[in-house]
């Protein structure tokens, strides 16, 4: 496990989707944080290779060559610096809104992701997913990339299965 305290986003349900907020304090200026989420070569440190058009309308292509996933969609929000948004899904699948904000702060950013789902989908696996893609976010910002975190995936993941069950409950 962790060798810290895992701190969950928050799951809300919006109709018939719900949605993941995961936030992160920074200490890289905006422009270091944009990088690592635009730039070709950066984004493969974290996430997986692909390609962002940056423009409103511009094309996304993701490859996670791994599991067989191809991101293929179009960026939805574009303000550089501050938002990237675009839908983590491709060609006829539901849409899957994906948000990312950057605000300035002192010497560093905070960074709010935002992602939603289909009611039916697992929205608990998705942040997770996410959990360690920011842990990778953040190690490549340091200039030490690393593997994918599958143990902090599992606590995560647990932690939002927990979240989504009192949601239900509710």
């Amino acid at each position: 496990m962790s060798e810290f305290e895992f701190q969950p986003g928050i799951i809300r349900r919006l109709g018939d989707v719900y949605e993941g907020r995961l936030q992160r304090s920074i200490d890289h200026r905006p422009a270091e944080v944009w990088q690592m989420l635009t730039a070709p070569d950066r984004l493969a440190q974290w996430l997986a290779p692909g390609s962002i058009q940056l423009r409103k309308g511009g094309t996304v292509h993701i490859n996670f060559a791994d599991s067989g996933t191809l991101i293929e969609s179009t960026v939805l929000a574009f303000e550089p610096e501050r938002q990237l948004a675009y839908s983590w899904s491709s060609g006829s699948e539901p849409q899957r809104p994906l948000s990312w904000s950057l605000e300035a702060v002192d010497e560093g950013t905070v960074l709010t992701l935002v992602v939603q789902v289909p009611i039916q989908e697992d929205i608990a696996k998705a942040c997770a997913g996410f959990e360690g893609h920011l842990e990778m976010l953040l190690a490549a910002l340091e200039g030490v990339p690393i593997r994918f975190p599958f143990d902090l995936f599992l606590q995560a993941r647990t932690a939002y299965q927990a979240a989504v069950a009192a949601l239900v409950k509710a």
